[in-house]
């Protein structure tokens, strides 16, 4: 028989037998740990779902990733992180900075320190060093917590392909135990056999959703920008996502972040000039396409670039937005 085919009448008989266990919606759902974002999108990322996250570069795509990564592995949920271009170690100095930095109330905490502080010649223990770290030690404890949980995937665009990440995701759920969040940073990385963007951007984009699907558990994958949409001055949406349409097409959610100086529409600059500044601090996050819920909703998150991550507190944006990016690259 077709392990593929089922009945309605079973799938109603395993959502009874879950809830009579008490395995209701929050096992089949994976929070962002971003305020205001997770109602919008049914509670948080569901099982099955693919979650598109982009944005121009230099916007903290990996940044956003690997916090989502973080607040589900802190809840001791498994999540497999697949890094294109960060290594294990690099990963954990960012955790580390974000955890000191949310800790600390001296605002002195900068990830800069912390990298320094691996490189450092000097030979004692990853805790002595972190004792000149505001808060880093109670960093490290919090690390330490939930690091078995968080696994990270050194992946190579030579080498990763579909294949790879499936076999990774499944030796992650037998060590786990159940199935695990899946990150892909990012997207276009993917090692595929096509030699065509377009080509390679939907069998890697299919390929995903149907993992998610066999999975029973959400994929994460950050997307790059096209270059040309980006030269364009235009603001950043769904549509300028590099490769294929199947992007968008496939993704149940698609998430895209832009600089809110960049987007405000510029009078909000010109009559409060302190404005300029403070903007500059800010990401919007719009919820481009959300087959749970509305669409076309923003948020905007405060960057802590300096501390490698964001504020989740995020909030509706109250200043109008435009498509023309005020000032182009």
């Amino acid at each position: 028989m077709d392990h593929q085919l089922t009945t309605v009448g079973a799938s109603l008989a395993r959502s009874d037998e879950r809830m009579l266990t008490g395995r209701n919606a929050a096992g089949r759902v994976w929070k962002t740990g971003f305020e205001g974002l997770d109602p919008l999108i049914g509670g948080g990322m569901r099982a099955g779902s693919l979650v598109l996250l982009a944005g121009p570069q230099g916007l903290g795509k990996s940044t956003f990733a690997l916090q989502v990564a973080r607040n589900n592995a802190a809840t001791g949920r498994p999540v497999v992180y697949f890094s294109y271009e960060h290594d294990a170690e690099d990963l954990t100095q960012k955790l580390l900075a974000m955890e000191a930095g949310e800790l600390d109330d001296s605002d002195q905490v900068r990830i800069t320190h912390v990298r320094a502080i691996f490189d450092d010649l000097w030979v004692s223990s990853l805790e002595r060093r972190l004792e000149s770290v505001p808060a880093g030690t109670e960093a490290l404890a919090r690390v330490a917590h939930y690091s078995e949980q968080l696994f990270v995937h050194r992946s190579t665009g030579t080498r990763t392909d579909l294949a790879a990440i499936h076999a990774a995701v499944e030796a992650v759920r037998e060590m786990a135990g159940s199935a695990p969040l899946v990150v892909v940073d990012y997207l276009q990385k993917v090692k595929s056999h096509h030699d065509d963007d377009e080509a390679r951007s939907t069998e890697v984009v299919e390929g995903l959703k149907d993992l998610a699907i066999d999975l029973g558990a959400p994929v994460l994958a950050v997307a790059a920008a096209d270059k040309e949409a980006l030269r364009s001055g235009k603001r950043m949406r769904a549509n300028d996502l590099r490769g294929s349409s199947a992007l968008a097409y496939e993704a149940d959610v698609v998430l895209v972040l832009n600089n809110k100086f960049d987007i405000v529409a510029r009078h909000h600059l010109t009559y409060d000039l302190t404005n300029a500044e403070r903007f500059r601090d800010y990401a919007v996050l719009t919820v481009e396409k959300n087959r749970f819920g509305r669409d076309g909703v923003a948020l905007q998150f405060r960057t802590r670039f300096d501390q490698g991550r964001y504020e989740p507190e995020g909030a509706p944006v109250k200043e109008q937005l435009i498509d023309e990016r005020v000032f182009r690259e």
